[in-house]
């Protein structure tokens, strides 16, 4: 079989095993690890780690998606200046993030108007935990 025959196989083989990731960047990886005198393994972890980091990628982007935010809004964009009754250390606090490893949940009050979906918005974001769910909660 020759090189051609080979990798029209595996393109075949990685479509088939809806491995896009994989199938795009296995002649790249391939390349590099031959000229960095990888061993087989190596340049099969480096391959199945792109593909896992863009399965991570698109599923974040699918559960924002779903999510069906009204908006999307960052702390940045939040003014804390006519909002004077919200807590701004404890938003911070809570942009990290570790409420969720507790599973605990966040509740936000105030009238029409004070920033409740801005925040609850800007809150679900950038929270890198709850995009990408950790492998013992799959």
């Amino acid at each position: 079989m020759t090189e051609t025959k080979q990798t029209v196989l595996l393109q075949h083989h990685l479509k088939l095993l809806r491995l896009p990731t994989m199938q795009r960047e296995c002649e790249k990886v391939a390349t590099r690890a031959s000229s960095e005198n990888l061993d087989h393994l190596a340049f099969l972890l480096q391959l199945v780690e792109l593909e896992m980091i863009d399965r991570e990628r698109r599923a974040a982007e699918r559960r924002l998606k779903s999510a069906k935010f009204p908006f999307q809004k960052t702390l940045d964009e939040f003014d804390f200046k006519t909002a004077t009754l919200v807590n701004k250390p404890m938003l911070l606090e809570l942009m990290r993030g570790d409420y969720l490893d507790g599973r605990e949940n966040i509740l936000l009050v105030g009238g029409s108007g004070t920033g409740k979906t801005h925040l609850a918005t800007a809150l679900a974001r950038p929270s890198r935990k709850w995009i990408t769910r950790p492998r013992a909660a799959r």
